[in-house]
């Protein structure tokens, strides 16, 4: 059996819990919309044809900000098309996705199903194909509360009082080649900054997030970053980060360890900043959004046909998650707390049916995929303030990132419960687990759990939701010093005063 040590001190804080870093993306994407939060004429559906199922498992799944429209769809957007009557509302060609969009969905109602979902709503402007004017437009249609006339259309249209979205997302991806309307790093931080004093102008108060790289393998990545923000520093307050990861060639070992990249991926994004800002003579500190992050089996989607014809709401992006992808995924999650003092929010990508936690069949069952327990449980868990913790332990040969720690670990605490979520990235060994408490004075296990089955590809379906659930962890038996974490696991030790 392996070995790890783990000293937990409240001394060592990095920064307070960030509760936006549970936030997730709804995009016009596949299933993601249309028989996913929104289906009128299920058995659960409300008088708005939201899915009370679907509602109430993203409320189980604690996340506290949605992202919206896109992602790809939003820079061929035209968000006055979402607005006014549904049956006056055209149908589009949406070629991010090769599918016709309905409009049945637009801005007002999913405003209304994030408050209903009980989120904070985050809104992207399309810099693809459209540019400041729209923009502008758009914000004054969602935030000014009545007199000119883009709110008062919002008011005909049944929304009386101001959307207040408070975070916008100047663009998606726009370095990317596949992305509509993709500019180099000069052309889109001019346009950004443009959009971005321009909206301020409206509203001094927004947060901002200005596009950063779509992936730490671009060709641009670093160069892209440095351009942008020389051009938008004192206009925005975040730029993004976009990862996703898939086991590749069988190589297990190294998938477990993808937050290795997310890892390096946020603490360059975070130097060049400084330096940027330093260069600059600016005091003023960017953070990151990691609006878009997720296990996504890409290489599989990359060489899938079209879809025929120009489909609505057709299934796009529907990996069915197994163990390893959850345990993958809890790492990931990890390292996002572990940077709580840099990344000030980040969006689990996608909420429902598109490499989702939620999984719905049309007019029928909705389920949990194996990621939405982490994340869950992250989301109710951490709280306080994120620990560092540098556990002292063996590590693992990957092909990819080298060697690696075995044990992947963060820490919260506050006035109630120290939280440890762990993860065992051993393809074989169990790993016992010895926990240095001292400066917490006395504590005992209140509860640990622990995600892990003999089949590390077992997935949930419809049929069997909970193949793959965190169950009670009892090797400590009462000894808050040791636990044992079996192989392929993600784990939560909660720890309490006694």
């Amino acid at each position: 059996m392996l070995q790890a040590q783990l000293t937990i001190d409240p001394a060592h804080r990095v920064a307070p819990v960030r509760r936006r870093t549970f936030g997730t993306f709804v995009e016009h994407l596949g299933r993601c919309v249309y028989t996913g939060i929104y289906e009128p004429g299920h058995p659960t559906a409300d008088a708005e044809g939201f899915r009370g199922d679907v509602l109430a498992l993203t409320r189980e799944l604690g996340v506290t900000t949605v992202r919206y429209p896109g992602g790809n769809f939003v820079s061929g957007y035209r968000w006055e098309d979402g607005v006014g009557p549904r049956e006056r509302r055209p149908r589009r060609l949406d070629l991010a996705w090769h599918s016709t969009e309905t409009n049945e969905i637009g801005v007002d109602e999913f405003v209304r199903w994030s408050r209903l979902a009980g989120l904070e709503p985050m809104m992207a402007v399309n810099l693809g194909t459209r540019g400041v004017a729209e923009a502008v437009d758009l914000l004054e249609y969602c935030n000014i509360p009545s007199g000119t006339t883009l709110s008062d259309l919002r008011v005909a249209g049944g929304a009386k009082e101001p959307h207040d979205i408070r975070m916008w997302c100047l663009g998606n991806e726009m370095d990317g080649p596949w992305q509509i309307g993709h500019k180099t790093a000069h052309e889109y931080g001019r346009l950004a900054a443009e959009t971005a004093r321009a909206m301020r102008m409206v509203d001094p108060g927004l947060e901002l997030v200005a596009c950063g790289s779509s992936g730490s393998s671009m060709p641009t990545f670093g160069s892209w970053e440095t351009t942008v923000l020389e051009e938008t520093y004192d206009l925005v307050d975040h730029i993004s980060c976009h990862a996703y990861y898939e086991e590749k060639d069988g190589d297990l070992g190294g998938f477990l360890a993808c937050a290795t990249d997310m890892e390096h991926f946020i603490s360059t994004v975070v130097s060049i900043a400084d330096q940027v800002g330093a260069r600059l003579g600016s005091g003023k500190k960017i953070s990151v959004s990691f609006d878009e992050w997720n296990i996504w089996y890409l290489s599989r989607h990359q060489s899938a046909p079209p879809p025929p014809d120009w489909p609505v709401a057709p299934p796009l992006l529907e990996d069915h998650y197994h163990l390893a992808d959850a345990v993958a995924f809890g790492g990931l999650l990890v390292t996002l707390l572990r940077h709580s003092d840099r990344v000030a929010a980040a969006c689990l990508a996608q909420l429902v049916n598109v490499i989702a936690p939620i999984m719905t069949e049309p007019g029928g069952r909705a389920w949990r995929q194996t990621t939405f327990h982490p994340f869950a449980q992250a989301a109710r868990y951490a709280s306080g303030d994120v620990l560092l913790t540098e556990p002292v332990g063996p590590s693992y040969e990957t092909g990819e990132f080298g060697q690696v720690p075995v044990l992947h670990t963060v820490a919260t605490h506050d006035d109630r419960f120290t939280t440890v979520f762990a993860v065992n990235r051993s393809v074989t060994e169990p790993l016992e687990l010895e926990l240095d408490t001292r400066a917490l004075g006395a504590v005992r296990i209140a509860e640990a759990t622990t995600l892990t089955h003999e089949d590390v590809y077992a997935r949930n379906t419809a049929d069997d939701p909970e193949r793959v659930v965190p169950r009670p962890n009892t090797s400590h038996r009462g000894d808050p010093a040791r636990i044992v974490l079996p192989p392929v696991s993600w784990n939560v030790i909660r720890l309490a005063r006694s």
